[in-house]
């Protein structure tokens, strides 16, 4: 039987608005290191954004190869499969390579291609049991820029279309050299079609509407199971139990503060799906609102911090606050009342939202034209800009082209992010 936990979206190295986030990453981390020698595990698959950009601080790259060097002293035979994610620089992740092999990791952020042809069996990874017989395949696939995948002539997504190509290639290619007692494992960083994310404050960087989304129906009966990363809320795909995300471990923003963390526990045999078990884990620090729900008054409000507990000796593990005001007009002086009773709470506080009440506008529109740019995504932004300046949708036409422009600064970024 072959045991493998399923993990992604770590963000090492993020700063949570000027919070430096190291205590609970290294948390989390012995906490993981811990749970694959307690149940014995063969196989670790991280699916993409293990930093938070891509050009992580040395802290953070310490902090990640430490991990990788202690798994694999304390797990002999452990395997370890790393993809890049949209935030990972490809090549940066995968340059220590030669120094990683002999721990049994592998890492997986470039493409290769050869002539123009993609060189499928670099993307397909042995997974070997404690006996070392392999017992299943995994088709390590990062997170697809532009040229990463086969080109398709169709007149829908050419993304979609050519990602999904590059999944049927692949598991084409794998049937050829597995048995009935081999299975087939999928990784991969993208947004599936059903996947729920975050309403606010999109920390995933869903900005293109969808154009990127490509349907679970790609991973057929064949994949036993399919490790996913870029959502952060942990969850199954267009309820398929063996197509998961894992989430993040840690919360990326206020919208989700809510989200159960953790990693996904599964185990194989005979080539088949025989378990999948969500092991959860509680972060080191917790994320509080006042109000809980929806903006308040500034006299609700100021009440409600005078509630809080008061500040202890220590306040490194306490709470992030974020406050939510409904002014009617302007208050100049609020923001310092605020910090002047949080400054005596064993709360660290993160930002102030404030939000202006509008008449004669739907709630969406008022959530939309009053909370400010935190927390709205791109495609937000564009699509109410035209909504207000022509009174209809924007056409498909140019979300199509606005997803065009996107990937082509992600390209930008990357280059640079090289350099």
């Amino acid at each position: 039987m072959l045991r493998i936990i399923h993990t992604a979206d770590w963000h090492l190295g993020q700063n949570f608005f000027s919070y430096d986030r190291t205590a609970e990453h290294e948390h989390f981390l012995d906490w993981l290191a811990r749970e694959l020698t307690d149940r014995s595990i063969d196989a670790l698959l991280i699916a993409g954004d293990v930093f938070d950009v891509s050009n992580p601080s040395a802290t953070s790259q310490r902090m990640f190869y430490r991990f990788l060097s202690r798994v694999s002293r304390e797990n002999p035979g452990l395997q370890v499969i790393v993809t890049a994610g949209n935030h990972d620089s490809a090549s940066r992740l995968e340059a220590p390579m030669p120094l990683v092999e002999d721990l049994r990791v592998t890492i997986k952020g470039v493409v290769r291609k050869i002539a123009g042809e993609i060189q499928l069996d670099d993307l397909v990874v042995p997974i070997q049991n404690k006996e070392g017989e392999v017992e299943a395949f995994c088709l390590a696939v990062p997170y697809l820029r532009q040229g990463d995948y086969p080109a398709v002539e169709t007149e829908g997504n050419a993304y979609a279309e050519g990602v999904r190509e590059l999944y049927r290639q692949l598991i084409a290619h794998t049937e050829i050299k597995r048995t009935s007692s081999q299975a087939l494992i999928a990784m991969g960083h993208l947004q599936a079609t059903g996947s729920e994310i975050a309403e606010k404050d999109h920390s995933e960087r869903t900005i293109i509407g969808g154009l990127e989304s490509i349907s679970p129906d790609v991973f057929d009966g064949q994949v036993a199971y399919v490790a996913l990363g870029h959502i952060h809320k942990a969850q199954r795909v267009s309820g398929r139990e063996q197509v998961r995300y894992a989430g993040s471990p840690l919360s990326m923003s206020f919208a989700e503060k809510h989200y159960k963390h953790g990693v996904v526990c599964v185990s194989i045999e005979e080539g088949k799906l025989k378990e999948i078990e969500k092991v959860e884990y509680t972060p080191l620090v917790s994320m509080c609102s006042v109000s809980a729900t929806q903006s308040a008054s500034p006299e609700e409000v100021l009440e409600e911090l005078q509630n809080l507990p008061e500040r202890e000796d220590s306040i490194s593990t306490a709470p992030y606050l974020e406050v939510k005001v409904l002014l009617d007009e302007p208050n100049p002086m609020l923001p310092q009342e605020i910090r002047d009773i949080v400054s005596k709470k064993q709360v660290r506080l993160a930002r102030i939202t404030t939000t202006f009440r509008q008449g004669g506008r739907s709630e969406a529109d008022e959530e939309l034209l009053t909370a400010g740019l935190d927390g709205m995504n791109p495609l937000d932004i564009i699509k109410a800009a035209y909504e207000k300046r022509y009174n209809s949708d924007i056409p498909e036409n140019l979300l199509e082209l606005f997803h065009k422009t996107c990937v082509s600064l992600e390209l930008i970024e990357k280059e640079e992010g090289n350099q």
